[in-house]
């Protein structure tokens, strides 16, 4: 019997960010662009271009804790948007992960309303039955509610397990930022999207993935370009009654790879993420060869698993007042600790890894 599919969230673009939301409202917050937020015990990352030494932008940052786990949990993904170093791999892109036990999170607010004359009431009763971060770790829950009205996203019962989005500005630091290896950038002033929230959708809501006309279109093209015969490429990839075939192998052919990523986006053009914890990846052309043998995790060695990645629609939403600031990429795929470890009182963001995939013909996707 196959396995399930592993239910797939996809981020949309939302309302631009007004105002600099402060506490728990910036890091509950999934957004495109604007500058990190940090957890209460943690500082947000600042790192560096291992290629130029330039401070990296911030592409996304993702709320994502754990379902009944104790810990709040962020993920910031990173570019450097000088030309020339976007192509340079994880050189060039850095993934980090910070978390936060919610009951530390408690002590804080208790101890600011004691000081302020206030009574302090328990918001997560019941942490301590949550077990310790060593065990298996269940699927996150995504939190993605911007507060505003979005006509892209559509009413569904999953929305209501989903928390604020909220983006802050972004602003120059005073100091210039540093790696996790220690290296100091060259220059303090920190390059930065114009902020967004995000919505979320469920593909299933979509359906069959809606009409392909667009899709076909845009295949076409690429046929008639290349030479390629789309129709038998269809009948390798699905099956009789239409559902995906799953390589159990490297797929050999770049062409079918593409045709299937195209399809499986083209009933939601629109959308910038796809989140699907310890599922399946899209890839946009072959996969490398190391992608069956990625580094483990940096602090406990354990297996990384994929998390989410990042699709071509950002590509053009990532603007800022700075014109020379921008980043190209097909895809982006992210792979985080299938524990989600966290070392006792750790204070630090852990790195992960990512994969980038370059956009084979970036003209399809404008």
């Amino acid at each position: 019997m196959a396995a399930a599919r592993k239910p797939v969230l996809l981020g949309l673009r939302d309302a631009a960010v007004r105002g600099r939301p402060t506490g728990p409202s910036a890091w509950t917050a999934s957004k495109l662009g604007g500058v990190p937020d940090a957890l209460p015990a943690v500082p947000a990352p600042r790192p560096v271009c291992e290629r130029c030494g330039q401070p990296l932008a911030l592409v996304v940052q993702v709320y994502c804790p754990l379902d009944g786990s104790p810990f709040h949990r962020l993920l910031h993904v990173f570019a450097c948007p000088q030309p020339g170093c976007g192509s340079c791999g994880t050189r060039s892109w850095k993934v980090f992960r910070s978390q936060c036990l919610q009951t530390r999170e408690k002590e804080a607010q208790d101890t600011q309303k004691q000081e302020n004359g206030l009574t302090a009431k328990d918001w997560c009763e019941g942490a301590d039955d949550w077990g310790s971060d060593s065990e298996e770790a269940p699927p996150p829950q995504l939190s993605l509610d911007s507060g505003n009205d979005s006509s892209s996203a559509r009413d569904a019962d999953w929305t209501v397990q989903l928390q604020d989005l909220r983006l802050q500005d972004s602003v120059p630091v005073a100091a210039p930022p540093v790696s996790s290896g220690g290296k100091m950038a060259l220059s303090s002033v920190v390059p930065w999207f114009l902020p967004y929230y995000i919505c979320v959708v469920d593909e299933d809501d979509y359906g069959d993935f809606g009409s392909l006309d667009h899709a076909h279109s845009l295949l076409r093209e690429y046929q008639q370009r290349e030479g390629m015969d789309m129709e038998q490429l269809l009948s390798q990839s699905f099956s009789s009654d239409g559902s995906e075939k799953y390589e159990k192998t490297i797929i050999k052919n770049g062409d079918k790879m593409f045709y299937k990523f195209m399809k499986r986006i083209a009933a939601c053009q629109e959308q910038i993420l796809r989140y699907s914890w310890n599922g399946e990846p899209l890839f946009l052309k072959c996969p490398p060869s190391d992608v069956t043998d990625l580094p483990g995790c940096s602090h406990c060695g354990g297996q990384r698993i994929f998390e989410f990645q990042l699709m071509p629609a950002l590509v053009s939403m990532l603007r800022s007042a700075d014109l020379d600031v921008f980043v190209e990429f097909g895809t982006i795929l992210i792979y985080t600790c299938e524990k989600s470890c966290w070392p006792q009182n750790h204070q630090t963001p852990l790195e992960e890894f990512c994969i980038i995939q370059e956009d084979p013909d970036e003209s399809l996707f404008k």
